[in-house]
């Protein structure tokens, strides 16, 4: 797999006489791919159904003709302000009733049918115009789904259409669905909250009290669902007129919609890496954190995102947008420290990324994005981004192709968990996000390379350590694969702990196959009371109460099980520190024999087939497993990793 550069380009934002130059200087900075036409609508349909696509095709071929690949993004993240008056029901509205307004991006509602038609003209518009164009090499649908809280709508468009949608999940013999059977799955006897009909369910908001926890967990499947059906319209009107592959720009940290079903439609995964401002918007670390990450971004939070969406693309996968400077949306917005563009694009393709390109290539000296940095400064003169981007494009010159590595540590990741624990946490801040996060950082900080798998995986054969917290529904064959699997597995916490309807099932979790383990009770703990594990490590956040008969490897200072264990399978009673995981991750690696190194919390390590990475986003210098690794570097050593 060849390593390759890109950018983010709005020629629509800039004086046609500049094109041409625009496009040499990338070419030779060593860029191949430049997306365009994401936000362009209004300049493509400045009016209903008067269309203007000479400007693109000229940009089109401008790009073109220099060398360069074109990635056309569909422009449905931006409908223009013609398209509110004709439908001002599209607009989404929010969990307090207040539509949205224009004014922005991403003011749509997924369930709104007008605004689906006439998103579906315009893609088919596009395909049909650049879907044989030789210089249109990949597709993007819409912009960064879910990104400013707009994957749920409490409209009336979304109304009628969860209404369907239930009808649909809860089946009878005829067509309308059974009510009934939707009462018994929510237990909707308590507070007689009782329905005649599926024309009677109303969104779950605006209640006096919380709503109906199942209630509110299948709006969110449901909303979910919106966003890949939204996308997989694009998708089939694109593929019926071009070849070229198609991809959507994922952001870090949005788990409101199923980005694996997304993805099952689209050919490549990409995601949007901002490192600095996802660390004081994101990451969730503490005010000592980031002062010390500020200028660096946090060491395990874009790896995270990198292994999450290469397991979406189901192996191919890019970076769409990475930050090459400050950025403008973050609560603090402070400039990277020399050297941390290009530790950051050579993370992403150490771990499997295709293309890394920048956003964006000029700074926007207008709008919303002004602050925003790009490779270029607005008066054009390059940025010290664009020093670093064209360091990285010498050096992959003469870099081998990319040899993915499978590893042998697996982190499964579920979005309808995320789901489940959004509706119903326990506790103030716990979050099944967090919850994965730490158990990954842990596992990173042991020098382990991690791929994270889909629920939907049955075949673990090839690993050797399956870490899987926190799944609040898991389905039996799930349940079955894992205790059949040769892998030391640790499952837990809160994992069987509901039904897919949101219920406590009998047998009580987590009902693993011949595991006598019974979560009795559970409680949630204050930030200001963790439990001291026996040994190294605190319980913190959230504890249960194990009963059962098989061996307890874990306890805590009160001598209460924290971790019990039966063969190769361990079940996890509560969230611990980094400490308790690391504990706990680096006496399984020892039992299977696992290699580690002990990390500093600033270096991190990624393998390949050929390659061991090191990354020091630390600007100290450090000395680790006899490599000397100097501030803020990426060194490699090639070598057969086993």
């Amino acid at each position: 797999m060849k390593r390759t550069l890109g950018t983010c380009y709005y020629p629509e934002h800039w004086p046609r006489s500049i094109w041409e130059e625009d496009a040499r200087r990338m070419v030779e900075a060593g860029l191949t791919w430049v997306r365009i036409g994401e936000f362009a609508w209004s300049q493509l349909e400045p009016s209903p159904n008067q269309y203007e696509f000479d400007w693109l095709d000229d940009a089109i071929e401008v790009l073109g003709r220099a060398g360069l690949k074109v990635v056309l993004g569909t422009p449905t993240a931006t409908p223009p302000r013609w398209m509110v008056d004709r439908h001002p029901d599209m607009l989404a509205v929010d969990a307090q009733g207040r539509p949205r307004k224009f004014g922005s991006r991403r003011h749509y509602c997924f369930s709104h049918e007008g605004y689906k038609a006439e998103c579906a003209t315009m893609v088919a518009k596009l395909a049909e115009r650049y879907g044989r164009n030789p210089h249109v090499a990949a597709w993007q649908t819409d912009n960064e789904f879910g990104c400013h809280d707009t994957t749920i709508s409490y409209s009336e468009a979304a109304r009628k259409a969860f209404q369907s949608w239930l009808r649909v999940r809860y089946p009878s013999d005829g067509n309308d669905g059974d009510i009934a059977a939707l009462n018994q799955a929510w237990g909707n006897v308590f507070w007689s909250m009782v329905y005649d009909d599926f024309d009677q369910v109303d969104l779950p908001n605006l209640t006096v009290t919380e709503a109906n926890p199942s209630h509110s967990l299948a709006f969110r499947l449901f909303s979910s669902d919106q966003v890949v059906a939204f996308n997989k319209l694009q998708v089939e009107i694109i593929r019926a007129s071009s070849d070229a592959p198609i991809t959507h720009n994922y952001m870090g940290r949005i788990t409101d919609f199923d980005h694996f079903k997304v993805g099952e439609d689209l050919d490549i995964a990409s995601w949007d890496s901002y490192p600095l401002g996802f660390l004081e918007d994101r990451v969730g670390a503490d005010d000592e954190r980031q002062r010390r990450f500020a200028r660096q971004g946090d060491p395990d939070f874009q790896a995270f995102h990198h292994d999450l969406y290469r397991a979406v693309g189901r192996g191919r996968w890019w970076v769409m947008e990475q930050q090459p400077g400050p950025v403008n949306w973050a609560p603090y917005n402070p400039e990277p420290l020399p050297g941390m563009v290009r530790l950051w694009t050579w993370e992403a393709f150490a771990h499997g990324a295709e293309a890394v390109c920048y956003f964006r290539w000029r700074q926007s000296p207008m709008a919303q994005e002004q602050m925003h940095a790009g490779l270029l400064r607005p008066d054009s003169i390059a940025a010290p981004g664009l020093d670093e981007a064209i360091e990285v494009a010498k050096e992959i010159s003469n870099a081998p192709d990319v040899a993915p590595l499978q590893s042998t540590v697996a982190l499964l990741f579920d979005y309808d968990a995320d789901a489940a624990w959004t509706v119903q946490p326990h506790g103030e801040g716990l979050s099944y996000f967090d919850l994965v996060f730490s158990q990954y950082r842990a596992l990173r900080s042991l020098g382990l390379s991690v791929d994270i798998l889909p629920t939907s995986c049955r075949d673990f054969d090839q690993y050797e350590l399956i870490v899987a917290g926190g799944l609040v529904h898991m389905a039996r064959e799930l349940k079955l694969a894992l205790a059949n699997c040769a892998a030391e597995v640790f499952v837990g916490p809160r994992s069987g702990a509901r039904t897919g309807d949101m219920r406590i099932p009998v047998p009580l979790p987590p009902d693993l196959p011949n595991f006598d383990v019974t979560v009795a009770r559970v409680e949630s703990l204050r930030p200001d009371m963790p439990v001291n594990l026996d040994g190294e490590g605190l319980i913190e956040g959230f504890r249960e109460k194990l009963t059962g008969s098989v061996e307890v490897s874990i306890r805590s200072e009160d001598g209460s099980p924290v971790v019990m264990r039966s063969n190769h399978l361990s079940y996890v009673g509560s969230c611990l520190d980094l400490t308790g995981w690391r504990r706990l991750f680096r006496n399984a690696c020892a039992k299977r024999n696992i290699a580690i190194v002990e990390l500093p919390d600033a270096v991190r390590i990624r393998d390949t087939q050929t390659e061991r990475f090191w990354f020091n986003s630390d600007p100290i210098a450090h000395d680790v497993d006899g490599m000397a690794l100097p501030p803020i570097s990426v060194t490699w050593q090639k070598m057969p990793v086993k």
